[in-house]
Order: structure tokens, then sequence, then C-alpha cells
């Protein structure tokens, strides 16, 4: 029997109709902003950052959480391997500032809220300054400062051998000018940036899998590396990307941070297109592994994980080649993968390669 995310106890439609409600709830608040002298622009709801506006520039605030994979750092660790903390601390701040970014918002302050169930956890000093050194040079990678945070003590809703990460970051677009306001076109180029493996989603699945591994987190996948080294490297901060191309005057119509609901994230904007991907790399040994160790289905595989893809540009066709060569000037792996077209009001994702489309009902954020 195939494995899906579902059947791990993440069910995306209850999750996203919550947040369906809560932006619903939220969009009665936003008169209070006139009291600051700001205001909402009209379509920053159900995007990953939410934005403030002012006359010369806009704010940008984000709160987001690791998930569960420090609790597959956790097995690694206890059974005598490697602490992979420091790596965790820069995931942690990574699936943060990599939603900022998407509105071409800089990070300029992180915070970062770390609950545990029981204050002992601090007590295991390699673990806790691990974790700390990997947020400060999560925040040195991001450009931003670290700002403070909470550690609360939640005990009987924490595990006490637990903690759970997350954080918030703010942010700033000055000139107004620099806004990524989801300008998408039809003929708009696809850049695809690749990620270091799972990063920071699907990891409850990935968990499933090691627990029915005979070797767990130690098993070889194929390239050199354990299950639980590839599981645990650390995640990607695209910062760099989008303050490169604004430095070169590089437009970016639109970008995606590719991470809960995997490849059907592309087509996150609300406006209708076709987004087929053409340009496709070799399947990472990663991803072939959790394929066949599940087993995960094709289409599951490509719902659910990033799948080596961790951050989508959608930009004019005339300066693709020149946001690649932006991407790679500062450290990233990244190439023209596709094209957006106007079909109607059709919305998916295709992957002809792969016989795989996924339609636009699939993805139900707003």
């Amino acid at each position: 029997m195939s494995l899906s995310y579902e059947s791990s106890g993440v069910r995306y439609d209850q999750l996203d109709a919550f947040k369906r409600a809560c932006q619903k709830a939220a969009r009665g608040t936003a008169g209070v902003l006139a009291d600051h002298g700001y205001r909402e622009p009209a379509t920053t709801r159900g995007e990953s950052a939410y934005l403030i506006e002012a006359d010369d520039h806009y704010l940008a605030h984000v709160e987001e959480g690791l998930g569960t994979k420090n609790i597959a750092a956790d097995v690694v660790y206890s059974r005598g391997g490697r602490c992979f903390y420091r790596e965790i601390g820069i995931d942690t701040v990574a699936t943060i500032v990599n939603d900022l970014i998407t509105c071409g918002a800089l990070p300029i302050s992180v915070a970062m809220h770390a609950a545990v169930g029981d204050s002992a956890w601090f007590a295991d000093e390699r673990r806790a300054g691990d974790l700390v050194e990997g947020f400060a040079e999560g925040c040195r990678q991001a450009g931003a400062v670290w700002g403070g945070g909470e550690t609360p003590t939640l005990r009987g809703i924490v595990q006490p051998e637990s903690i759970v990460l997350a954080g918030s970051a703010i942010g700033k677009i000055a000139p107004k000018s620099q806004r990524i306001v989801g300008d998408v076109r039809d003929g708009d180029s696809i850049v695809f940036l690749a990620s270091s493996g799972v990063q920071t989603n699907g990891l409850t699945l990935c968990r499933q899998i090691a627990d029915h591994l005979p070797q767990g987190y130690s098993t070889p996948i194929g390239d050199g590396r354990t299950y639980g080294e590839a599981l645990l490297a650390p995640s990607v901060i695209y910062v760099a990307f989008v303050r490169e191309c604004q430095r070169r005057g590089l437009k970016l119509n639109y970008v995606a941070h590719v991470t809960g609901h995997g490849w059907r994230k592309l087509m996150r904007l609300e406006e209708a297109f076709v987004y087929e991907i053409t340009e496709l790399r070799p399947e990472p040994a990663l991803f072939r592994f959790l394929r066949e160790a599940g087993p995960i289905e094709l289409r599951e595989a490509y719902a659910t994980f990033n799948m080596g893809i961790g951050f989508a540009a959608y930009v004019a066709p005339e300066i693709a080649d020149q946001v690649v060569a932006a991407a790679k000037a500062t450290g990233y792996d990244a190439w023209r993968a596709g094209t957006v077209k106007k079909q109607g009001a059709r919305k998916a994702v295709v992957v002809p390669k792969l016989g795989l489309t996924f339609e636009g009902e699939t993805l139900q954020l707003r």
C-alpha cells in the first residue's frame, strides 16, 4: 500500500479551511491601520507575507514554524549520531525569511519562538548551543538582525523531551517599486532555484517512513549519505537571490516559496494561469529513496514534497537568462524550467514529461 501525507495525519483540506476562515476574520481588523498611518494593500491576504503600506514604503510581516524536522534530529542524536541542531537553527530562519521575500521585502529583524515541555531541554549545552549558533547563522545569511524571542515552558502541551521552534520576521520594501505584486503574463519564463532536499516540509511523512526502515535514519540512500543525513541537510535561504535581482534591476513578476503542497504551490497566484514545466533535472537521490521506501506514488510525491525545487521566479522571457545568472552569481543552482501560459479560466500545473497535472482546485489557500 502506498503512503500519502494524509495517511501520516496531515490533511491540507482541514488546515487550509481554517486558514481561509482566519483570513476572512482578519480582514475585518484592517481598518485600525489608519490609526498608525498605514493601510492594507488590496491583494496581500493569502500571500506568504502580510504587507502594510505607507506613502513611501511597505512593511512586511511573517510568522512561520519549523514543523517536526527537529524530531528526526532528536532521534539521530539520541542514538549516538551527530547533533544536527545547528542545521535546525538555520532551517527555522529559512522557513520564515523565505516566505518574507516573496513580496520583495528584505528581512530586517527575526525573532525566535522556542517552546519546550520542560526547561531541562536547555540543559544539554551542546544541543542548545548548536541551535543558538544555527539561528544566528541563518540570520546572517538572511542579512537580518536576531531581534529577540520567547522561550515558554508549556508542560502538558509540549512533550518534556521536545522543543517547538517557530518565529517571525519584519522586512521593508523601499522604494515601493520593488514590491513583487503578481504581475504575471502569458509567455513568462519560470526559473527554478534548487533546494537542499526536503528542507522543512513533508517531515511527518518522512518520519513515518523512518519508523518502518530496519536501519531507520541510518539507512543508506545511495548517494553516500544516510537517510538522516539527507533529511537533516539545512534549508537554502533565498534572500540573496531576491536582493541581487533588485540590485541588478531585474523585475520579478512573481515568486513562490515551494513548501507545503509541493509543486501545487507553483500556482499560488490567484489569477488563472497554466504553469508548464518542461525542463526537469534528474530526481535527487533522497526523493527517489522516499518514493521507493514509502512507497509513495509519483503524483503524491510532487503534491507533497518540493522534489528538488525550493524557489520559483516568474519573469519576462527576455530577462530569464539574466535572472538565472543573478541566481548563480549569489551561489544558487538555477535554470529556466518552463513557461506560464494563459488558457482562459484554467489554472493548473502541468509536467508533461511525468504525465502529471494538478488542476487549480487542488490548491485552495484563499
